[in-house]
């Protein structure tokens, strides 16, 4: 199916609720940027040759500058292919992300964008199918699909039409050709993990721990904290991995606090104190070799987990408990455990005002991806207002885009930076302890760098 800026949400009777734009701008000037050429040499009259001498290297002339991609005609369609589950095992998380997208494209758009749905049917195959229906039909960018290996699938068929992936899979990235192109739009743990740890590093708490499950996941969590770690002055302390599907990690937490040990000095300081034979100098049995702890779970497992950590003397009044975007959902602050815990997240103000606004349209509450599809549809119809086509140099812009998930950049390497928030648990919700930034200052970096 097809929307254009004047035709309307199938769900939507009332086109006034999506009128007032939340979304996406260009940061930064969008004006091109004259280029220099070098002047060609001057001719020189001929002279007799001269005795050959060894003579210093001469510098050679700089290269001219790549002149600007041409603009768009700015009567031409723009059509840019949006690719979803909207049927199998992830059609309602498709749906979701389509009705945001289509807000999107009233905010956003104008007469000269049209959006082009496809049904990846939640497979690779469909995802195939669906690009190449796209890129017939004359999409000049894909925007989609939600997960790595239909990602994957796709990035051969798409060729030298960029694509703009949900995934948070980092393997999925690869702007090695010159055009074209797959980034992951998807929340990464990279930048989530740096930013929590820089800010509790910056609070004094330098000596961490981490708990994660086994797994690619896991893996990324733990190299991304012993970098972050590195960067801010603090060292990662203990690591305690566990398997998935195992049911209870008792046995993980006990080690990590040393709870055994740490029991025994107790009982021991007990029988001591009661001969009246004084303390055995060193380390208490409360003490830890961590300030702060980060658990790299979100959901069920996440409440599953978290208590289990002050039942084995792991408590979150010394121990600063941190997490990731996954502890970014409602009811958090019900498990006691959490409460005070610090971690990083997009800004909550702007999506709490965009969920408000898809509740009132659609009449229900979004899915938390559906935020992916409306920054992604609202770039790309911004890009084609400003007649600016779908080529690397545009869609790097430096200074970035604004969008519900707060500032991002699509970097060289397929990978997206954001701008986050760090958020403490309350009782009651959340509250943002440092806002994220709403501008890119520094230059751009690889995610996780």
């Amino acid at each position: 199916m097809t929307y254009a800026r004047t035709s309307g949400p199938a769900k939507t009777a009332a086109k006034s609720a999506t009128a007032a734009l939340l979304g996406l701008s260009l940061l930064g000037a969008c004006a091109n940027q004259p280029t220099v050429a070098v002047p060609p040499p001057q001719a020189q009259a001929p002279q007799a040759a001269p005795e050959p001498q060894a003579q210093p290297a001469q510098p050679q002339p700089e290269a001219a500058p790549t002149p600007p991609p041409p603009p768009v005609p700015a009567d031409a369609t723009v059509r840019v292919a949006l690719l979803l589950p909207l049927t199998g095992k992830a059609a309602g998380l498709g749906e979701a992300m389509q009705e945001a997208a289509q807000m999107a494209l009233f905010d956003a758009a104008d007469d000269h964008f049209e959006l082009l749905i496809r049904d990846t049917k939640s497979t690779p195959e469909g995802s195939v199918a669906a690009a190449q229906d796209a890129l017939a039909a004359g999409a000049s960018l894909l925007i989609g699909p939600v997960y790595g290996v239909d990602a994957k699938a796709v990035a051969p068929v798409a060729g030298t039409v960029p694509v703009l992936s949900f995934s948070n899979d980092a393997t999925v990235a690869d702007t090695h050709a010159p055009t074209g192109g797959t980034w992951v739009l998807g929340f990464q743990p990279q930048d989530q993990v740096a930013r929590v740890v820089s800010y509790a590093a910056g609070h004094g708490l330098t000596h961490l721990a981490l708990l994660a499950p086994v797994g690619p996941n896991g893996d990324m969590v733990e190299q991304a904290m012993r970098d972050a770690a590195s960067k801010a002055g603090a060292d990662l302390a203990k690591v305690a991995r566990y398997q998935p599907n195992q049911k209870d990690v008792s046995d993980t937490i006990k080690r990590l606090s040393n709870f055994d040990q740490r029991h025994a000095m107790r009982e021991a300081a007990r029988d001591a104190a009661k001969a009246g034979t004084p303390a055995t100098p060193g380390a208490g049995p409360d003490d830890l070799p961590f300030q702060a702890i980060l658990i790299a779970e979100g959901g069920q497992r996440l409440r599953e987990v978290a208590p289990l950590l002050p039942f084995f003397d792991i408590d979150p009044g010394p121990v600063r408990f941190l997490g990731t975007g996954q502890w970014d959902e409602p009811g958090i602050g019900r498990e006691p455990a959490l409460v005070g815990g610090w971690y990083a997240s997009a800004a909550p103000d702007a999506r709490q005002g965009f969920e408000k606004r898809f509740s009132d349209v659609y009449g229900e509450r979004p899915q938390r991806l559906a935020t992916l599809a409306y920054d992604a549809t609202a770039l790309a119809a911004v890009l084609a207002k400003a007649h600016k086509a779908y080529v690397r140099e545009n869609l790097t812009n430096p200074d970035g885009f604004a969008g519900i998930d707060g500032v991002f950049r699509l970097l060289p390497t397929g990978q997206v930076e954001r701008g986050l928030s760090v958020l403490e648990v309350t009782k009651t919700g959340v509250t943002v302890v440092d806002p994220a930034p709403t501008s890119f200052t520094a230059p751009a970096q690889a995610s996780g760098s």
